[in-house]
């Protein structure tokens, strides 16, 4: 999770925000080589004399033709080529099923038959030593470690977000509608994230809260939950 003054993005924990991450660095370091050319132009051109001659400059606009269209295509190519890898769901192992509500979110695993229930932000005043406040819920996500999970998710009332930023996920949560998203993490722990779609007076009191468990115990996790 976030941590205090962090400037930054939150650790990535899942293969597809590694590649965000890497991405945002990649068109950082395009934005400062733009930023760097532009004011080493404006340098030399306020401490030279100006001059009205014309001067035949063709190799100078085919440079500034050619250069903006090869930056764009070096931005557009990774950045297509995440959004096909977040688009792309292929025999996900688990499926999770999201509804937002004013103002909690329910979760049904459709693997399971009775598998499902609600999940509110724990209050303040019964918050457990070391955990969290507003970010911690009565009832987790669990889902198994080394494992594609399908979230799909949709809304019961107004339009809500499903968002876990260190998963690198956030799908809108939409009345009759349903998206879908993935996520794999490769280890155990617990990631926070909380509606991002303003949808009321207590839009902030919708957390979520996503546990990462090995197989083995989440396949017990999962047999005494629906028993």
């Amino acid at each position: 999770m976030a941590n205090y003054m962090q400037l930054g993005f939150q650790d990535a924990s899942s293969p597809i925000m590694e590649e965000l991450l890497q991405f945002h660095d990649h068109a950082l370091m395009i934005a400062l080589a733009i930023c760097s050319l532009v004011l080493y132009l404006l340098t030399i051109m306020l401490k030279q004399k100006l001059s009205s001659s014309t001067v035949d400059a063709q190799a100078i606009e085919l440079i500034w033709t050619i250069l903006p269209a090869a930056v764009l295509v070096s931005l557009a190519l990774p950045s297509l080529r995440i959004l096909y890898m977040m688009d792309e769901i292929n025999q996900p192992d688990l499926t999770l099923k999201a509804i937002g509500h004013q103002w909690y979110w329910t979760y049904e695993y459709t693997d399971f038959k009775t598998l499902t229930f609600d999940s509110y932000m724990t209050p303040t005043a019964d918050l457990p030593l070391g955990h969290f406040r507003l970010l911690e819920v009565d009832h987790r996500v669990i889902v198994p470690t080394e494992s594609t999970v399908r979230v799909i998710v949709t809304a019961d009332d107004v339009l809500h977000s499903w968002a876990v930023p260190s998963l690198g996920v956030k799908t809108d949560a939409i009345p009759g509608r349903l998206n879908q998203t993935s996520f794999l993490t490769p280890r155990s722990g617990v990631y926070y994230g909380q509606c991002s779609e303003i949808c009321g007076a207590n839009h902030s009191f919708m957390p979520i809260v996503v546990e990462a468990i090995p197989l083995a115990s989440f396949e017990n996790w999962s047999s005494l939950t629906s028993s």
